[in-house]
């Protein structure tokens, strides 16, 4: 189960519709071993396009870097759909290399919702998992 807060979820859902009609991709880090999410990091979509994304790869380097460097880790991993549900694509699923991460997916196909949804993705095999927004951790 994912547990995140209302704060970062309007974060994620915020920077996926400005970025909307492309996806939108970024990360929530959180101390080393926690299963935390605390610090949203929104990234750039290098490929601009409404139906796939990708990490520019000097911005993931500096990103991973400064986790290391404050000992955090990736807890989630979010990207938007913008014509599809919010399910993992063949894509995703290929490119998910971090085993503990939440990879969460979110859709700005509808303006009316905005569905927000979690996965783990382990070697290939999609799980997905509950979805718990609290207003803060306790």
């Amino acid at each position: 189960m994912l547990t995140i807060s209302r704060e970062l979820v309007d974060k994620i859902v915020a920077h996926s519709r400005a970025d909307h009609p492309d996806e939108a991709c970024g990360v929530v880090a959180g101390p080393a071993g926690s299963d935390r999410p605390e610090r949203f990091v929104p990234m750039e979509n290098a490929e601009r396009s409404p139906t796939f994304y990708r990490f520019d790869s000097m911005e993931q380097f500096r990103v991973w870097r400064d986790m290391d460097d404050r000992d955090e880790a990736p807890v989630v991993i979010y990207h938007s759909h913008t014509a599809t549900e919010a399910y993992p694509s063949r894509t995703d699923i290929s490119y998910a290399s971090e085993p503990d991460a939440h990879y969460v997916l979110v859709s700005t196909a509808s303006e009316e919702e905005t569905p927000f949804r979690s996965y783990r993705i382990v070697d290939g095999v999609v799980t997905e998992e509950e979805v718990k927004i609290v207003e803060s951790y306790g």
